[in-house]
C-alpha cells in the first residue's frame, strides 16, 4: 500500500502513509491535528475517525455558546 490523501467534505485534510501493518494518519490541517500520528486498520476508518472528530468539536462549541 502506498500513502493517500484523506479528504472530509471534499477538503485534503491529511494522508495515511503504511506503518507496521497499519495506517497512520499524519494531519495537514488543524481541525484534525488530534488524530495526527494515529493508526488505524484501514483508510474508512479514519475518515470516520475525522468525521467523530469534527462532529464531537461542532457540538462542544455549539455547547460552549449556549452557556455563554
Amino acid at each position: 500500500m502506498q500513502k493517500q490523501v484523506i479528504e472530509y467534505a471534499g477538503e485534503p485534510v491529511g494522508i495515511v502513509v503504511p506503518d507496521q501493518d497499519r495506517l497512520k494518519f499524519i494531519a495537514v490541517k488543524f481541525h484534525v491535528i488530534d488524530l495526527d500520528e494515529q493508526r488505524f486498520a484501514t483508510a474508512d476508518d479514519v475518515r470516520r475517525a475525522i468525521r467523530n472528530h469534527v462532529l464531537s468539536q461542532s457540538q462542544a462549541a455549539t455547547a460552549k455558546a449556549a452557556v455563554a
